[in-house]
């Protein structure tokens, strides 16, 4: 990867998924990203998940690149040490609920104070202010309380959860990530530090504009009901003989006429935004359940009309296409950004928990002595 974030400095204080995921496409693109974490136990994401002789799966594929300092916030020592880490830090990434890094010490004031150039992100699920601020969360929550969840599912049935952490990733950590890199170009071009205040819950919200339309023009909103949601033939899942699926998605008229000729029913060409859509969808779910799902896959494969199998986690990773990007490589999710001209990097594993920590307070000045002393102190 190129390394366009080379020089930049990131203290990362958060845990679990939304923040390790903002900081890890830091460090891929060549931030040095310094991960705080409290001695003894670390990052909870350590000890979840599957495991191997190397610890935890999920943690390794979330923090690849990064440094390890354990470091006890809770004593004025550590608070001392972080401090002078964010003297000449770029970036501070946290995830506490609002009011923690202040009872701490270590919020955005204090650290402004010896630091004006510092770029300071909060990511919470609710924000810093309003009646919801200091209640816990996971990404279910947001994603019932913005709306999601409740439009995600079949019309007749209960919602359906998704198998990805829409709320974690694209609410918080692509927001905040959006912001960190926006600040830092804001910054170089002399508008100084800046405080980032995330909400997950805001980032979900943001993300629904085309289905807010339904509900700002006074048009019914409901689960399984609408354009991009399950309530038209053209834009659905059908079953094939086998129990596997094909995910039609011929929105415009061209895909429309050329799915039609393709399964050979030129007979539905007008029908593609009637007013009886179930009707329609009985039509493609007799015609998806002729055949398997590798007759439908080849038969479209020479049809230009926006449909794909439902592939399963196995068969995703080894897709032609997953391959030919190298999105997966031994065992391991790659950046997604394809950057030109590209620089030849090594893949750094994931830190032991506090590896780095002799390393970056020798950095700092600190003293082989009062290392030691710190470390009988609980300090690190």
């Amino acid at each position: 990867m190129r390394q366009l974030l080379k020089g930049i400095r990131v203290l990362d204080l958060t845990r679990l998924y939304p923040g390790p995921f903002c900081t890890m496409m830091m460090a891929e693109l060549g931030a040095e990203v310094i991960k705080v974490e409290s001695p003894g136990e670390g990052d909870y994401l350590r000890a979840i998940g599957p495991a191997d002789r190397d610890g935890s799966i999920s943690f390794r594929l979330l923090n690849q690149n990064k440094k390890s300092i354990t470091l006890n916030l809770k004593s004025a020592e550590g608070v001392e040490l972080f401090m002078r880490l964010a003297k000449d830090a770029d970036v501070v990434v946290e995830g506490f609920r609002p009011g923690v890094v202040t009872a701490l010490g270590i919020d955005y004031a204090p650290i402004k104070a010896v630091n004006p150039e510092i770029i300071y992100c909060s990511i919470t699920g609710y924000g810093q202010d309003g009646p919801y601020r200091d209640r816990a969360g996971h990404d279910l929550n947001y994603l019932a309380l913005s709306g999601i969840l409740g439009m995600t599912g079949l019309p007749d049935g209960q919602p359906v959860i998704p198998s990805v952490q829409i709320g974690d990733v694209g609410g918080g950590a692509l927001m905040a990530l959006s912001g960190i890199l926006a600040a830092l170009y804001g910054r170089a071009n002399g508008q100084g530090g800046s405080y980032l205040d995330v909400a997950m819950l805001d980032g979900l919200i943001s993300w629904l504009p085309l289905t807010a339309a339904d509900h700002f023009a006074g048009l019914p909103a409901r689960r399984g009901s609408s354009l991009l949601n399950g309530g038209y033939a053209c834009y659905h899942v059908y079953q094939t003989a086998d129990d596997g699926y094909m995910a039609l998605g011929a929105l415009e008229v061209k895909f429309w006429v050329s799915f039609c000729r393709a399964v050979g029913r030129e007979d539905l060409l007008a029908r593609q935004y009637e007013s009886n859509q179930e009707a329609l969808k009985n039509e493609l779910k007799n015609i998806f359940l002729q055949h398997d799902r590798q007759f439908w896959q080849e038969i479209f494969s020479a049809h230009d009309c926006c449909c794909e199998p439902v592939l399963s986690l196995a068969e995703a990773f080894t897709n032609p296409q997953v391959l030919a990007r190298k999105a997966v490589v031994n065992n391991s999710l790659s950046f997604p950004l394809k950057i030109t001209p590209q620089e030849e990097s090594l893949t750094q594993p994931a830190p032991r928990l506090g590896e780095h920590t002799a390393e970056i307070c020798s950095a700092l000045g600190y003293s082989q002595a009062e290392l030691e002393e710190l470390w009988k102190k609980g300090v690190i």
